[in-house]
């Protein structure tokens, strides 16, 4: 009998929203809506909420790599991530590049709001270089 796949999802952490997206078969990653971060107790809650609702096995997380900005970046993903009550696997990946990937991607398919999308594209790009696509 074959063992169904882990449930895994990737986060793109930003000041203003965090990008979201999952893969239920380890084939087809699906970005989700963004979680809008009014502080980071109400983020990690909703990203709580989702992880639970999603059965989610293994988190990946996106970490700034190069820039002025780095080390500040870096504290501040890994405090939310500890902000989490999520007890599976969590593993932190190199998302060096990863929004202005994002924004090629999406170029001529939709005009670039704010409304987050463009930070869960970013997400499915972390989580497609996680599983080495």
């Amino acid at each position: 009998m074959d063992k169904k796949p882990e449930a895994i999802a990737a986060l793109d952490v930003g000041l203003k929203r965090i990008g979201v997206a999952i893969t239920l078969d380890g084939c087809t990653i699906l970005p989700q809506s963004a979680v809008l971060r009014k502080n980071r107790n109400q983020a990690a809650r909703d990203i709580d909420a989702f992880l639970k609702e999603w059965q989610i096995a293994r988190l990946v997380v996106g970490l700034p790599k190069g820039g002025s900005s780095e080390e500040e970046m870096e504290r501040r993903v890994r405090h939310f991530v500890n902000l989490l009550s999520f007890e599976g696997d969590v593993e932190f990946v190199d998302e060096s590049g990863s929004s202005v990937e994002a924004a090629e991607r999406m170029r001529g398919v939709t005009r670039q709001r704010k409304d987050g999308r463009l930070d869960s594209i970013a997400a499915q790009l972390i989580l497609e270089r996680y599983l080495g696509f």
